[in-house]
């Protein structure tokens, strides 16, 4: 088959694209960096991903079978925003139907709401909307929080860990996540492009913990235990934007404190992925959180 991945040269897609070209499997990437480092060694064609040229996008996923679709914003910049995330995702997936696509799988986020006051997860629900009503046949897969060599979260954590004598929890870290390995999520979104069912699937390791939980796990298996200090949300994300300052980036956002709180990185459906968050962080311990990971630099 011919598949095209959102952002092949990024984080998830990178993982899913590595798998499908172990499949035998063309694949093309759809991407807003195309002059990001190419790990593929040419055998992945790079098409620009603009969706201000929706005859563009048709035209270059003609011949395509199966679009697997990584895109999503973090957090607000410029008019790089959250909405507009949303109009653009739903530009994607009528050029997808327009060039003949046959199936869609479609990265999401568990706890998706039109009725939430986060645009994170009103977002994420508008774009499950597209691509449920848009006719073609797809899976839907809802992972939480993403780790791995390369995630934002988990690294810069044990980054804060091994650099300060204290961490600040928002609240009393009580509230629960269930972490994902990003390659567990493209083994999922991989087998996802062969089947022929429509379905919606959590995407969870088979750890939960509370975020007390897991900054603890974190700082014991890296030698880097912390006094962690409870702090009122809103003081702590002023201490993480004091220091994104510093690292000239985005640490933390008032939606993600909210997302955390109200437990929504957590779900009901059994876990489906097989690698604990436990057993990495010993096997990758020594360079976890050794360089802060810049989410400005990944994507602007």
């Amino acid at each position: 088959m011919k598949i095209a991945v959102t952002g092949a040269f990024s984080y998830s897609g990178k993982y899913i694209t590595r798998r499908l070209l172990a499949k035998g499997e063309e694949v093309i990437t759809l991407t807003n960096h195309p002059n990001r480092p190419d790990p593929f060694e040419g055998k992945v064609n790079a098409f620009p991903l603009d969706f201000q040229n929706e005859q563009e996008l048709t035209s270059n996923l003609r011949g395509v079978d199966v679009l697997v679709n990584t895109y999503w914003v973090r957090f607000d910049k410029g008019n790089n925003t959250q909405p507009q995330a949303v109009r653009n995702t739903k530009v994607l997936v009528d050029a997808a139907v327009k060039a003949g696509v046959k199936r869609i799988v479609h990265i999401s986020i568990t706890n998706p709401s039109a009725d939430s006051h986060l645009p994170y997860f009103w977002g994420k629900a508008a774009n499950e909307k597209a691509v449920i009503d848009s006719g073609r046949s797809y899976a839907i897969l809802r992972p939480t929080v993403l780790f791995g060599k390369e995630d934002i979260l988990i690294n810069n954590i044990a980054w804060l860990l091994r650099r300060f004598p204290v961490f600040g929890l928002p609240g009393d870290g009580s509230y629960r996540l269930s972490p994902v390995y990003v390659d567990d999520l493209a083994e999922l979104a991989s087998d996802a492009v062969y089947r022929k069912e429509n379905y919606v699937w959590d995407a969870v390791g088979p750890d939960e913990f509370t975020f007390k939980e897991m900054v603890e796990l974190i700082g014991k298996t890296i030698r880097a235990s912390r006094l962690l200090i409870p702090l009122p949300p809103l003081f702590a994300l002023w201490a993480a934007q004091f220091l994104s300052l510093f690292v000239k980036d985005v640490m933390l956002t008032p939606e993600e404190v909210d997302g955390l709180m109200a437990n929504l990185l957590i779900s009901k459906e059994p876990p489906r992925c097989k690698t604990s968050l436990r057993v990495w962080l010993e096997e990758n311990k020594s360079t976890v959180g050794s360089q802060y990971a810049s989410e400005l630099v990944r994507h602007f």
